[in-house]
């Protein structure tokens, strides 16, 4: 039956597998202990229990739902999201070996209504038989249609399966509501880098990984995981590529220009904590400020291929927007900000699309500093004791006793509302008297600016009594 792979107790299909049949007959093989030795390094290292998993601490932690749930075999059904290669599949296969149910997939891309409820109808008959209970693993659920998705509601809620769910995608948009209120969510993290170096290191001397023949340099491994993205699956498909590569070198030890050469991708020279942190990123502002798309293109393109954290980078284009930009593109601001949202909603690889977008956007837009000088100038006469009182009808006369205080009272001036006033401006002080003279905001005649200058100019002159 296409889609639908069964193993008994197993955790996960191992590749190859035979497909199940809808009554519930196993088919031969199993992860865990018995994975067999031609399998891929990501699979035979895979975690056997809760304790085994490396990363997300929040949802190993004691008394988590989680644990709850494994160490009190209680039927409850998960829905898993996070980015790849976080342990989604993997906390699935747990479940299902460690309170020892049967393990069940169903295919999100190949698998029809048909091959869902196939799966149900086999989880309820084992149940009738008294047999084992059924984790029923669903990868990638967003891609099921609300039919397949509905197949799933009685199987959950009658408990004939214990459902668990995975998606990459934001599941309040992909998921259907019944589905979303029957289960429990469970946020899955991006892996940090030690995490990722950590299950490196365990696959270089585990007995079902390297089982310590092979050894890895440091620049190598900072290569590997700079490689991998948060994603441990990909950093052992590459461990293992290089692994190979030395071997076939006759080589004992894994180099930097052996993991290049396996990856077939360039080492970037980058420390996050160092110089070149601060060197490429600076050079990227500067080339936004200096309008030349490419430069700042290939600054970002660095910066993604060693591994930067693209909320560092979206965080100062959000700067640059309003430092660099101004009002000379009133939209620089809000194509930054969208920029640096979709880095938090979707995360890399895509968002480096969004990325790349804003930092052509900031780059070509016209350009002015005069945000920047004008709050720079602000803050400096509040730092040099130029802050006077405010002035007394712009006070706040809205509590009892404010009238008595002459707060916003008509004495000695009154407050004029300034939609009463033609165009809208009413003449009126509004800066401290000590600061009456005051000009800070020195708009440009660049871009959009251009236009504000001519208003801002006009504005003040009335505002100010100065016709």
């Amino acid at each position: 039956m296409d889609g639908l792979f069964e193993i008994p107790g197993a955790g996960h299909p191992a590749p190859g597998s035979v497909s199940g049949s809808g009554s519930g007959t196993p088919s031969a093989g199993s992860l865990g202990t018995n994975t067999h030795a031609s399998a891929p390094l990501a699979v035979r290292m895979r975690p056997r229990t809760i304790d085994e998993l490396v990363g997300q601490q929040q949802l190993r932690a004691a008394g988590s739902p989680l644990r709850r749930l494994i160490e009190g075999d209680q039927s409850m059904s998960l829905l898993l999201w996070g980015p790849p290669g976080t342990g989604k599949t993997t906390i699935a296969a747990i479940v299902s070996q460690q309170t020892r149910r049967r393990f069940v997939e169903v295919s999100a891309v190949a698998a029809g209504v048909k091959e869902v409820r196939a799966a149900i109808d086999g989880a309820r008959a084992e149940l009738a038989r008294g047999g084992q209970e059924t984790v029923l693993f669903v990868d990638e659920v967003h891609r099921f249609t609300k039919a397949q998705q509905d197949a799933l509601l009685p199987g959950v809620e009658n408990r004939w399966v214990t459902l668990i769910a995975a998606t990459t995608e934001n599941p309040f948009f992909s998921v259907i509501s019944p589905l979303l209120s029957r289960s429990l969510l469970l946020r899955l993290q991006s892996l940090t880098d030690d995490d990722v170096a950590e299950v490196i290191d365990q696959a270089l001397t585990d007995e079902r990984g390297l089982a310590g023949e092979t050894d890895l340099d440091e620049e190598a491994r900072a290569h590997l995981v700079r490689l991998a993205g948060g994603d441990a699956r990909r950093a052992l498909t590459y461990l293992e590529a290089a692994a190979g590569a030395a071997a076939s070198n006759g080589l004992d030890t894994i180099d930097l220009a052996t993991a290049e050469t396996a990856v077939d991708q360039a080492a970037v020279r980058y420390d996050r904590q160092g110089d070149q942190h601060y060197d490429v990123i600076s050079a990227f502002i500067k080339s936004i400020r200096g309008s030349d798309a490419d430069a700042a293109l290939h600054y970002l393109a660095r910066m993604i291929e060693a591994g930067e954290d693209p909320r560092f980078i979206a965080r100062r284009l959000v700067v640059s927007a309003s430092e660099d930009i101004g009002l000379a593109d009133p939209t620089a601001l809000t194509t930054a900000v969208a920029a640096a949202q979709a880095v938090q909603l979707i995360g890399l690889p895509e968002a480096r699309l969004n990325l790349a977008q804003a930092t052509i956007a900031l780059a070509v837009a016209p350009k002015s500093n005069s945000v920047i000088t004008a709050i720079d100038a602000a803050q400096a006469d509040v730092r040099a004791g130029k802050i006077g009182a405010v002035p007394p009808h712009l006070r706040d006369g809205h509590y009892a006793g404010a009238a008595k205080l002459g707060h916003n009272s008509g004495a000695p001036k009154p407050y004029v509302y300034s939609h009463d006033a033609p165009y809208g401006i009413a003449e009126q002080q509004y800066a401290p008297d000590e600061l009456q003279d005051a000009e800070y905001y020195k708009p440009t005649a660049l871009g959009a600016e251009a236009g504000i200058r001519e208003r801002w100019e006009r504005v003040r002159r009335i505002v100010r009594g100065r016709g």
